[in-house]
């Protein structure tokens, strides 16, 4: 399995916080994940809508269910997304310390992480396997249309978006993980089903793009419904970008899950 080098841990940002987005907690037994929601406009108990889950990167970890609306709540609070996209948008809050996605490190000497892994066909991380339950919950609460859930994440989220794909194959009908790595010989498992759209900065010094490069050129070969954009002489914050890009929700709403 390709090693990726890449240093896990970035600053926090500024942060800015989505005004509409309700703070709730899901729970299991003694464990509980942070999240966020935002309801569509006008919303109907009665009608279902796509679902939207989009996981924070490294630097929004913690408990305070707010620093993971930093990057990404902007985008889904806009008026006319709003209007023209209406959707129930979820930002679970990973804790601090944990990840999206299985990994193991290899260090040097001095103990400073040099390369990862990700394992095939072991257990979720705790955040994870709560997440898994959450989205079970919502699929399960009648107000979800089960053909239109959708998933992405940067970074550590973009690693977590790769790890759900795998996970769950039949789950989601489009992804867009953001400068993110995984384990590319898994994504022959979700090929046939979802739409993933990649995204990278050429010059990340943080998650290098080879692995999103391999993922595209795999899924490619699989046949699958795949996009790649990589933004020549942008590093880490590639995700500024992948939120510009004028065509990102409408090629994610354009996708239905086939069942």
């Amino acid at each position: 399995m390709r090693k990726i080098l890449f240093l896990l841990l970035m600053a926090s940002p500024v942060l800015t916080y989505g005004q509409d987005f309700e703070a709730r907690t899901f729970q299991r037994n003694a464990d509980t994940l942070p999240y966020r929601i935002l309801l569509p406009e006008n919303y109907n108990p009665g009608q279902k809508y796509p679902l939207i889950v989009f996981m924070h990167g490294a630097g929004e970890r913690g408990n305070d269910n707010r620093k993971q609306l930093t990057h990404g709540s902007k985008l889904f609070l806009s008026d006319t997304v709003r209007k023209n996209f209406p959707a129930i948008v979820v930002f679970p809050q990973c804790a601090s310390g944990a990840t999206w996605a299985v990994m193991e490190f290899a260090r040097d000497s001095s103990g400073k992480i040099t390369a990862v892994k990700f394992p095939a066909d072991v257990p979720p991380t705790k955040p994870s396997a709560l997440l898994y339950q959450l989205l079970d919950s919502l699929i399960a609460s009648g107000t979800v249309d089960s053909r239109k859930v959708y998933v992405g994440g940067l970074s550590l989220g973009g690693m977590g978006t790769f790890d759900i794909l795998a996970r769950f194959p039949n789950r989601f009908a489009a992804a867009f993980p953001i400068c993110g790595a995984g384990n590319e010989a898994l994504s022959s498992r979700y090929a046939k089903n979802t739409a993933v759209w990649i995204f990278h900065g050429s010059a990340d010094p943080v998650v290098p793009p080879q692995s999103s490069r391999l993922f595209y050129s795999l899924l490619q070969k699989e046949g699958a419904d795949v996009k790649y954009t990589e933004y020549p002489g942008v590093g880490h914050n590639s995700w500024d970008n992948a939120f510009a890009e004028p065509g990102l929700l409408p090629w994610l709403f354009s996708h239905t899950l086939k069942q």
